[in-house]
């Protein structure tokens, strides 16, 4: 299994809705809004990277509302 925290930049007053929306796809493990240059930090899973990859780009990223995203993958040192 593979993580990653994806940090998400809206638009304004849409945090909130952003976060709802993503709570329900599949992969997505925790939503949190938060303060600062992000507005919604998520923690993902999926069982290989390439997995991974599709859901940000085929279901995180066609969030509306959403502007910008990092994601930063998690690493076990």
């Amino acid at each position: 299994m593979v993580q990653a925290y994806i940090l998400i930049q809206t638009e304004v007053g849409k945090a909130r809705d952003v976060a709802a929306a993503i709570t329900d796809i599949s992969g997505v493990v925790r939503v949190d809004a938060v303060t600062g240059p992000y507005d919604v930090v998520v923690l993902s899973e999926a069982h290989t990277v390439d997995e991974l990859g599709k859901l940000i780009v085929s279901r995180v990223q066609m969030v509306p509302g959403i502007t910008r995203t990092l994601t930063c993958s998690v690493v076990h040192l």
